[in-house]
């Protein structure tokens, strides 16, 4: 397994990311508890998950699962990073949602609680509140770091200037505010590379991929039409309506002798930015492929290739779309 540091901190971290949404409503608990044994033993330290994950099992469940997995060994803990979210809502009541000062101390002891550990490692806020001022955001962030309950703050699904202003507002109150921030990015979504990416960059935040194969899409769609999520209707229409694209693709990955799902993978871990995708699988088989990615090389004709096949916003803003 590679490592890399988290963002600017001296925080290591796995160059994948085991994502844990699925735990509950899609894999059950003996195979989440299989998939995450076997994550340590393949050297994978680093866990994300988030409150609302549970589906139609429940809110809270994913981290319910993941919290008696920790407690099956008290040495696990300290062998993963582990990180969670806040913003979405929690419960019926007014203040069981977003950034208010209000929910993030409720929020974090929940976490803590259903995950049955007394710290979290990086806390992400999963969507910009902009209904809440920074002052208050950090004052509650900071006081979790002062009591030992939170580490390090990301951001999930941040406009680069939300970045900015995060950071901002941070550096006024001397704190160090923002390590990381957790995007949709993929071959097919390359839109913030327009602005996430330069801010990221500027500011020193880890960028950590989610969705990075598409929902499936980008894993042998088309020669894996009829396995698991990719036999879906949503994911079907989404096939046919790149079916061009997608058939360009996977002869260019069985070129290259490599997996689809690996290439798209390689091609994260190719930006300097990116610290690491997250990935979800459902199997053994899937987990264990997935670390084919750290050993492929993308030539310069390949990343041609791939960008003509899945053009990018056109580069950097404003460079992008001005002179």
């Amino acid at each position: 397994m590679e490592y890399t540091n988290l963002g600017r901190t001296g925080l290591k971290v796995s160059r994948l990311c085991l994502g844990t949404m699925n735990y509950g409503p899609q894999t059950s608990e003996g195979d989440s508890f299989a998939i995450m044994d076997r994550s340590l033993e393949l050297d994978i330290n680093f866990f994300d998950t988030a409150n609302i994950y549970g589906g139609r099992t429940g809110k809270g469940v994913t981290e319910q699962i993941i919290g008696r997995w920790l407690a099956k060994d008290e040495g696990r803990r300290q062998q993963i990073v582990l990180a969670t979210k806040v913003y979405n809502p929690m419960g019926a009541g007014a203040n069981d949602r977003r950034l208010s000062a209000y929910h993030i101390r409720r929020a974090c002891e929940d976490s803590l609680r259903r995950l049955q550990t007394d710290h979290i490692d990086l806390y992400q806020m999963h969507h910009i509140d902009r209904g809440t001022p920074w002052e208050e955001i950090w004052q509650a962030m900071e006081l979790l770091v002062k009591q030992g309950k939170v580490l390090y703050v990301g951001s999930s699904n941040f406009a680069g200037w939300h970045i900015a202003q995060a950071q901002g507002a941070a550096a006024a109150r001397n704190f160090m505010g923002l390590v990381s921030e957790q995007s949709l990015y993929h071959l097919n979504a390359r839109t913030i590379e327009l602005e996430v990416i330069p801010a990221c960059r500027a500011y020193g935040l880890g960028l950590i991929p989610w969705s990075p194969l598409a929902g499936g899409m980008l894993a042998g769609a088309l020669s894996k039409a009829d396995d698991g999520r990719r036999s879906g209707e949503g994911v079907q229409m989404t096939v046919e309506k790149y079916r061009s694209q997608l058939t360009d693709y996977e002869d260019l990955c069985q070129e290259m002798g490599e997996e689809p799902a690996n290439v798209a993978l390689a091609w994260l871990l190719h930006n300097p930015v990116v610290t690491a995708p997250i990935i979800g699988p459902r199997t053994m088989e899937q987990l264990e492929g997935s670390l084919r990615a750290l050993e492929i090389e993308l030539s310069d004709k390949v990343l041609a290739r791939l960008d003509e096949i899945w053009p990018g916003p056109g580069g950097e803003a404003p460079e992008a779309y001005a002179w």
